[in-house]
């Protein structure tokens, strides 16, 4: 039978942001607020190379709270590239992941924290209930995750999303794994151990517009079938199989027509028809396996995922009191 874990506090939040200028500093604190309660916490925004001024913001921010600490990359690698920076160097016990665009609200990290801390989960994640008005958005995933789970051996509920919990043996796992193509709702649930879903729902946007274009979340999608899949690849060998056996079928009633009957051999448009059918179907075969290939060019080169250009650490051991109403905070 599990036994409660014994709580000590240290807690880790992992925030990447992209041109987030606005809505950094209202998260922070909405958070700060939330993350009171548990004494010893870090909180640890990814820079994931904003051209605005998110990284000035971050760093006026630290400056002043030394339970913020920041982490600045080189340049865009994109949100799971900058999930796997924060928790690469988070130092919590457990790690919640959430987005830089306060759609995720703060105070969601309670019921997390109790699911991790007193119900003994490793990973506790959230299911997006989206109530706002994006009926393609949400069919298009929707669909997606039917595909994913049709096609892999792994599940991945729909409207999973990366504001998680996990505790920190499942962070050590993550931080072995060199993917460079990353997709983290899909590499936790192949982790295993004991996972919880959570169903929340989205908040809009504080301010800006989603990061995610439909070009992203089409590569995203693709990334994540591909990592874990390769039936696309054995159904281009059926289907190859397939069209094979009838060609060679086709061609021997050809053979028959000439020799054994007085019938003319059908039209040059069924034929024509017929080659640029098959000839587009092993282009898509080719771009399946030129896919799959193409990512083991970019994995065998061993580049890393990110590179960071600063990394301020956060201090745990900070002791601080906030002022509800002056919305300050004063270290001591």
């Amino acid at each position: 039978m599990y036994k409660n874990r014994p709580y000590t506090g240290n807690i880790s939040v992992v925030i990447p942001c992209y041109n987030e200028q606005p809505n950094i500093e209202p998260l922070y604190r909405e958070l700060s607020r939330e993350l009171q309660r548990y004494g010893r916490y870090e909180m640890l925004f990814v820079d994931d190379g904003s051209s605005d001024r998110s990284s000035a913001i971050i760093e006026r921010l630290a400056a002043e709270d030394p339970q913020l600490g920041y982490i600045r990359l080189s340049r865009n690698f994109g949100q799971q590239q900058a999930l796997k920076a924060g928790l690469d160097r988070a130092r919590g016990d457990c790690v919640i992941t959430m987005d830089g665009d306060g759609q995720h609200d703060p105070a969601l990290i309670h019921p997390l924290i109790h699911c991790w801390q007193k119900e003994g989960y490793e990973v506790v994640y959230t299911l997006r209930k989206d109530t706002r008005k994006q009926y393609l958005k949400t069919r298009a995933s929707g669909w997606f995750y039917r595909l994913l789970n049709c096609l892999s051996d792994i599940r991945v509920e729909q409207g999973t999303a990366d504001f998680r919990l996990l505790d920190r043996s499942i962070v050590e796992k993550l931080k072995t794994m060199k993917e460079y193509h990353l997709f983290l709702r899909g590499l936790i649930p192949w982790i295993g151990f004991r996972q919880k879903g959570i169903p929340i729902e989205v908040n809009e946007r504080v301010s800006g517009e989603s990061k995610y274009t439909v070009p992203k979340m089409l590569a995203l999608a693709l990334h994540g079938i591909t990592s874990f899949s390769i039936a696309p690849l054995r159904w281009s060998l059926l289907l190859g199989i397939l069209f094979a056996c009838g060609a060679f079928g086709y061609g021997f009633y050809t053979l028959y027509v000439f020799f054994f009957t007085e019938q003319a051999v059908s039209g040059w448009t069924s034929v024509i028809a017929s080659l640029l059918f098959l000839s587009g179907l092993q282009l898509m075969m080719m771009g399946i396996m030129g896919e799959y290939i193409g990512k083991i060019f970019e994995q065998v080169k061993h580049r890393s995922g990110y590179i960071v250009q600063e990394y301020k650490e956060a201090n745990f051991f900070s002791k601080k009191s906030f002022d509800h109403n002056n919305e300050k905070i004063e270290t001591r």
